[in-house]
């Protein structure tokens, strides 16, 4: 950045912090809940600052191409995340990439969950968490766990390598391992806690969703077959074998199918309680065995 007089731009390519703002926030108004926002992230990007180095000095010059070349890969829908590579979750920091789904808060559902389910006793030595994408789940359990040793599966290899950056990035390698494999097909043990976000869109749907979902993010991770249940079934049949007897399993459901879930795991020989989301939605089904 340099210096600069007034407000506006002063050469094709230059322009203030506060009028590349507002340029940035009309642009983004069609495809931005909060298009501010967006613009004072993707402009502290372009930049390398933070956006806190934007409010001090609204009058400062910026050189704007890169910012417009981020606005513009906005404007076509590319999620945010995908641009400046990076994702929010449980307060962690996380690295995302086109090879996974980007982490978002209803799933922080499951972490409380978990965390719950673990209230008064001991907690889980080891965590295992099926379909780990960036390893959110996995990596903020352990965070919150931190004598826990924990396992990561994905189907993406290149997704259980983006998990293995981000536990390295979060000091967590020593405690974190991530495998490319089909569900619990490839593990052997048992594990005190089982967690998953998987893929749970019916097929039908997918072309339903917004444009940064479906355009940006891969359908291996959305879709599960004509009701949107064929993970569910893959997975739940088999968790008893990867689970110490007083185990607990903890699954993302996606909106409407916590009865066909429920019935699933009952059939299964699970007792399960639901936790709904902050919208009120049950977003995560807790499974333990039926005896307890």
């Amino acid at each position: 950045m340099s210096g600069s007089g007034g407000d506006g731009a002063t050469t094709p390519s230059t322009a203030t912090i506060a009028y590349l703002l507002r340029e940035g926030s009309t642009q983004l108004a069609a495809v931005a809940d909060n298009p501010r926002l967006e613009a004072r992230l993707l402009l502290a990007h372009a930049l390398g600052c933070t956006q806190n180095d934007l409010i001090r000095d609204p009058q400062q010059a910026a050189d704007a191409a890169a910012y417009r070349s981020l606005l513009d890969r906005r404007a076509r829908h590319e999620p945010i995340a995908h641009i400046v590579g990076r994702r929010e979750f449980w307060s962690l920091g996380f690295e995302v990439s086109a090879a996974t789904l980007i982490p978002r808060p209803d799933t922080e559902t499951l972490v409380e969950d978990a965390l719950d389910a673990f209230s008064g006793r001991p907690p889980p030595a080891r965590i295992l968490d099926l379909g780990t994408g960036t390893g959110c789940l996995l990596l903020a359990l352990l965070h919150e766990y931190p004598a826990a040793f924990g396992v990561g599966v994905d189907l993406e290899p290149g997704a259980a390598a983006l998990a293995h950056r981000n536990a390295q990035q979060l000091g967590l390698t020593g405690r974190a391992c991530f495998v490319a494999g089909d569900w619990t097909n490839s593990l052997s043990g048992r594990f005190g806690l089982i967690v998953s976000n998987p893929p749970y869109i019916a097929d039908g749907d997918i072309d339903s969703l917004m444009p940064e979902v479906r355009r940006y993010e891969p359908r291996r991770a959305l879709a599960a077959g004509r009701d949107g249940g064929d993970a569910y079934r893959a997975i739940i049949p088999h968790l008893r074998d990867s689970l110490l007897p007083d185990g607990v399993a903890v699954l993302e459901l996606g909106a409407g199918q916590a009865d066909m879930v429920s019935s699933i795991a009952r059939q299964s020989g699970f007792g399960v309680s639901l936790r709904l989301d902050l919208a009120g939605i049950p977003r995560a089904i807790r499974l333990l065995a039926a005896s307890r």
